[in-house]
């Protein structure tokens, strides 16, 4: 979804070496130790780049949480242990933080721009989204990639029996109450009142310091986390309070060129991500404004990766907006700006945003053309210089994103065969993207003549429907549906009909 929220242009904190994971390596040499992972990588079929200063970095602790694949070859190769027993940062610290990291530790307790729990009443509310048949959305943020350079915050066992305790949480409020309730306890832990910081900024009295810029970048953090598990309705609207401060609070100034650069590139990322729940809520006038606003704050802050990823989402916008040369043009400004920050797996994901734009103009070349050079880049492999939005994008998303253009052309055998892998290769840690390219594989199933299949897909994608709140993903089955009608005597179509009429319509 985002650029990075932090800016090269801070130091990075002071890192805390990684013993328990160079115990772990016990007396083979660095280069030994990764050509070691290599191999264990390629048992289990994943990919991984690994060098001895890969292992230098995690021993020396600049590397606070692999990325995911990385993960799953460590815990192949250490049956048993878990990430934390590595010596690694849980991943929820981690997940919208800067690839590049902060100086200070996350602000618990002390500052919050999230909304308090009070003020989520009346946040599970929906709006009127088009049929994204051709051009359905995942959430522009998250897959492998290695968010370097973020702190430890605090003893790495306490905090990950807080997470596991605070996943508990959720999972329990989301069941009873819905969006607006897990929410609520999500950021409950972040928010403290608010009011006094925000009206002291507005009166060009308080200056903002680092405890606001990590306060503004946690906000970030927690909107990620809560659209990966549970999509965007419900969480726009109060998602547009913190922005509104982070930009008052830049207004306010500081005293510390470092602190301006958080605040410009947090402010850059949460315009960036509130733009996201807009757009993937269907309030597409609100995310151009929100998108056109980050961009705006790149120019001003010269940050060519915030640039680049308001272009990326600029064009994924235009394509779903039925503008898809603007698509193209807006791709292709994300690639210009992208291009001196050395990221093939960024380069590869804005290719993938040209292919959308050359599919909604039915010009397949462009679309082939476009599709190869993803695919080429990708191969490439993770990179140091990946921004730390970039998590979500993996193999699952770009099969994802191809399967969207293949619908588009028309195509629905082949856009099926891109879904149906799109879905199995998904990490269960974004269950509305799996929501979401199980819906798609059901809709070019059901176009594609083949009922009984699309039946079988869409019950899988009601069933998730209890743990993500996504107006678009209901839409796209609406559409299932009306294809599927005429079928309705086909093995299975019947369940998926009465399954699908019988749900609760958002209100």
């Amino acid at each position: 979804m985002a650029s990075s929220t932090v800016t090269s242009s801070q130091s990075p904190p002071p890192s805390r070496p990684n013993l328990a994971f160079r115990r772990v390596r016990g007396q083979r040499s660095p280069g030994e130790f990764a050509a070691a992972v290599r191999r264990a990588a390629r048992e289990i079929g994943e990919r991984v780049s690994c060098d001895a200063r890969y292992i230098g970095r995690v021993e020396a602790g600049e590397i606070r949480c692999p990325n995911y694949a990385y993960e799953r070859v460590f815990l192949h190769m250490f049956p048993g242990r878990t990430l934390t027993d590595l010596g690694f940062t849980p991943r929820s610290w981690v997940r919208g933080r800067g690839a590049r990291g902060t100086d200070e530790a996350p602000p618990v307790h002390s500052t919050s721009l999230l909304p308090a729990p009070h003020e989520m009443e009346g946040a599970h509310e929906t709006y009127e989204t088009p049929d994204p048949h051709h051009t359905p959305i995942p959430y522009d943020a998250h897959e492998p990639h290695d968010p370097h350079h973020t702190w430890d915050p605090c003893d790495p066992c306490e905090d990950h029996d807080q997470n596991h305790e605070e996943s508990d949480v959720q999972r329990r409020a989301f069941m009873t109450g819905g969006t607006a309730t897990v929410a609520a306890a999500s950021l409950g832990p972040f928010t403290v009142a608010l009011g006094g910081r925000a009206a002291a900024a507005d009166r060009r009295v308080h200056r903002a310091g680092t405890s606001e810029a990590g306060a503004l970048e946690e906000a970030v953090r927690q909107i990620r986390l809560l659209d990966d598990r549970h999509g965007a309705d419900g969480l726009y609207r109060r998602a547009a309070a913190p922005l509104r401060t982070a930009y008052a609070l830049l207004d306010a100034g500081t005293t510390r060129k470092a602190t301006t650069d958080r605040l410009y590139a947090g402010a850059g990322e949460l315009a960036i991500s509130v733009g996201w729940l807009a757009h993937d809520s269907g309030r597409f006038d609100d995310a151009r404004s929100h998108y056109a606003e980050a961009l705006a704050t790149s120019r001003m802050s010269g940050d060519p990766g915030l640039e680049a990823h308001a272009f990326c989402n600029t064009a994924f916008l235009a394509r779903d907006a039925g503008r898809p040369r603007e698509a193209v043009r807006a791709a292709q400004a994300a690639q210009r700006a992208a291009r001196p920050l050395g990221s093939p797996r960024l380069l590869s994901l804005l290719a993938l945003r040209e292919a959308g734009g050359w599919a909604g103009l039915a010009d397949r070349k462009g679309c082939e053309q476009a599709l190869a050079r993803a695919q080429a880049l990708y191969e490439r492999g993770p990179s140091e210089t990946d921004p730390e939005w970039m998590t979500f994008y993996g193999e699952a998303e770009l099969e994802g994103l191809e399967a969207q253009c293949w619908s588009t052309l028309g195509d629905w055998p082949r856009a099926a065969r891109h879904a149906r892998r799109a879905a199995e290769l998904q990490d269960p840690h974004f269950t509305r993207n799996i929501a979401l390219y199980t819906a798609e594989l059901a809709d070019d199933l059901a176009r594609g003549g083949r009922p009984d299949e699309a039946a079988l897909a869409g019950l899988r994608v009601l069933d998730l429907l209890g743990e993500v709140q996504s107006s678009r993903i209901q839409t796209m089955l609406a559409g299932t549906a009306r294809v599927l009608l005429p079928h309705r005597r086909a093995s299975g179509v019947s369940t998926f009909l009465e399954r699908h009429a019988s749900m609760p319509r958002m209100a």
